[in-house]
């Protein structure tokens, strides 16, 4: 607390609950300053509301005996879920931006899908913090799926292309 007014600072905290509470938020950390040996600092948290329920306990029905010949057990395959980022011919981004692909606006792209390209030649565009930086093919190949859109921005490691 203050050392000039605590009723201040009692009405500060209480404001600084009513933010928490209207906003929806769970936690608020505030410094305030008062001269330069005289300050407060603030952790509102609001405890979050624990609701424990029992789960049903659901009994089996009795099993009739009967005899059945055993079926032949057939393998189910799982879902192929492709995760592009860790195909072997991926493109990915060396660095957060915007992906443009190609050099203008209303120009025609660096490549498109089906474009036999080869090593070091630019297939895309990633502007980070003004500068555009041309994006080499790392190996030559076909361009199979282009995976970025032009003006999506992108994180480090995100998935651009597959090149094949």
């Amino acid at each position: 607390m203050s050392k000039n007014n605590p009723d201040a600072d009692v009405a500060f905290i209480a404001a600084l609950a009513e933010l928490l509470n209207k906003n929806d938020l769970t936690e608020l950390s505030v410094k305030r300053e008062y001269g330069e040996k005289d300050s407060l600092d603030v952790k509102v948290v609001k405890k979050a509301t624990v609701v424990q329920m029992a789960a049903p306990v659901l009994q089996a029905a009795p099993v009739q005996q009967q005899a059945y010949a055993a079926a032949p057990a057939v393998p189910v395959a799982a879902p192929l879920i492709e995760d592009p980022a860790q195909h072997p011919g991926a493109v990915t981004s060396p660095m957060v931006g915007t992906v443009y692909l190609s050099a203008e606006p209303g120009a025609a792209a660096f490549v498109t899908v089906g474009a036999t390209v080869s090593e070091g030649q630019t297939v895309l565009i990633i502007e980070a913090m003004k500068t555009m930086n041309h994006i080499p093919a790392p190996r030559a190949g076909v361009v199979k799926r282009i995976l970025a859109t032009d003006g999506q921005a992108v994180e480090y490691g995100a998935p651009l292309m597959i090149i094949e």
